[in-house]
């Protein structure tokens, strides 16, 4: 670990709605790599000023806005080196895009964009500026996850064949509550699809290693009046010659925070459950299946040992997950090209795109198989 790195935060404040802000906070705290050194917290000036006062911060590094944030921030010989945006979807690329064209590297909640043309030019302004994006898809910082990512790479499951992934949740199985994530005008043309879809298919990609090249999807309404959807599927087929499905669903009473991965390969199976993130199952064809415990004896362990920070036996989870992003960024921020290299980035945030608009695509055309472009480097 080196000097912390000095953040900021755009959004995440204080009071009703403030969830995600104080997700980040914790986990950029757990490891010690980060300091919070100024913010925006709200559109309000008043609520922003609340939030900082209350964490504590150097009044005058508590901004009304963004864009003035971005501006000082720059010219200042402390200045924020990074900045984390907890905002309303619509508003990630233009906030995103004065802290890069200020040079000062971005992580931010997922989806990237609202739509694929702005997450493309977001990539490419960064790429320019030189300036780092990291995606909070949070689930690929569980040690299970990245266990279970390296016993593919290692061919311990030989050829993929089957990939199954399963997000349900029931927070809006009744009308209200949606808050910005309700209004196409914030969140953008996708509901759960974009909110918990996106979570879905990068956690089964980054394990896999694969992408998907064409799917057929559905997606379906099922409180009325509401102006997005609450439930989505779809087939998929992955250029490593996979096959695949994915279920999405916050309209499923009974399931707070269900996410679940199955692969299938020629040699062995592997399941991770969410809601017991700290073990992983891998089933050898004709073995017994094995719980591979975190920290614990069995192939593959090492990915899972450099993310995890307690003993065995002392559960981890899902603060714990994100701060294990939030600590590969520094590290690669410090040249750690490994690190670096397990981290959601802005080229994901465009596959993420490039498949909720084919999901969409595709429903609008009664399910036809539709291709999804390849925007790897």
């Amino acid at each position: 670990m080196g000097k912390p790195i000095r953040i900021g935060m755009v959004g995440g404040g204080l009071g009703h709605g403030g969830f995600m802000g104080r997700v980040h906070r914790m986990a950029q705290r757990l490891d010690g790599e980060y300091v919070l050194a100024a913010g925006c917290f709200s559109s309000s000036a008043e609520r922003s000023r609340e939030t900082g006062d209350a964490l504590g911060l150097d009044p005058g590094r508590i901004y009304a806005d963004y864009a003035s944030m971005a501006r000082e921030e720059a010219t200042r010989d402390d200045g924020i080196e990074a900045v984390s945006i907890v905002t309303p979807n619509h508003l990630h690329v233009p906030v995103a895009r004065v802290f890069v064209e200020a040079g000062i590297h971005v992580v931010c909640e997922k989806p990237m964009a609202t739509t694929l043309a702005d997450a493309l030019a977001l990539r490419d302004l960064a790429k320019r500026h030189g300036v780092a994006v990291m995606l909070t898809h949070n689930y690929s910082g569980y040690p299970a996850v990245r266990r279970a990512r390296e016993l593919v790479a290692q061919g311990a499951l030989g050829e993929l064949r089957i990939i199954q992934v399963d997000y349900s949740q029931d927070w809006l199985t009744e009308a209200g509550n949606e808050g910005w994530r309700g209004d196409p005008d914030q969140a953008g043309p996708a509901g759960a699809l974009g909110d918990i879809g996106t979570h879905a298919y990068q956690l089964a990609t980054y394990v896999a290693g694969q992408s998907a090249t064409t799917l057929s999807a559905d997606l379906h309404t099922f409180v009325p009046h509401r102006r997005l959807d609450d439930f989505a599927q779809a087939l998929l087929r992955f250029d490593g010659g996979a096959r695949g499905r994915l279920s999405v669903s916050q309209v499923s009473p009974g399931n707070n925070n269900r996410l679940q991965l199955t692969v299938y390969g020629t040699k062995a199976g592997l399941h991770f459950d969410q809601e017991a993130p700290d073990a992983l199952m891998f089933s050898p064809l004709g073995e017994p299946a094995q719980r591979l415990d975190r920290g614990g004896p069995g192939p593959a362990g090492g990915a899972d040992r450099q993310a995890g920070r307690i003993p065995a036996g002392h559960p981890e989870g899902y603060l714990e997950a994100f701060a294990q992003l939030y600590r590969d960024f520094a590290a690669a921020r410090r040249g750690d090209t490994a690190a670096a290299a397990m981290l959601p980035d802005a080229t994901t945030g465009c596959e993420g795109l490039a498949f909720i608009e084919a999901m969409l695509a595709s429903h609008r055309a009664a399910g036809r198989w539709t291709q999804l472009p390849s925007y790897s480097d």
